[in-house]
């Protein structure tokens, strides 16, 4: 039987906003006050829990562990709402 929740290489998580949102492309500073932005602040909450569980319960710090299986959605901010962000971004400018 395979085990999922097997990590087999570390890529490491983050409990740095500006790290796990660069991976998106994204900045704090592009986040507002608009649904999209609320949605994925939301996103980072369900993942620095998913972080913290996941430490927690291999003994490892946030660099070690890599989030599998039904959490490994939220290792990057959700793309559908990056695209609002980004485009209510340019056109406030």
């Amino acid at each position: 039987m395979r085990n999922t929740n097997f990590i087999s290489t570390s890529v490491g998580e983050t409990t740095d906003v500006e790290v796990w949102l660069a991976r998106a492309g994204l900045k704090f500073s592009d986040l507002g006050k608009d649904a999209a932005s609320n949605a994925i602040r939301q996103q980072w909450r369900e993942y620095q829990a998913a972080v913290q569980k996941c430490c927690v319960v291999l003994h490892q710090l946030p660099e070690n562990v890599q989030l599998s299986d039904i959490h490994a959605h939220l290792r990057i901010p959700n793309s559908m709402f990056i695209l609002n962000v980004a485009g209510e971004n340019q056109a406030g400018r």
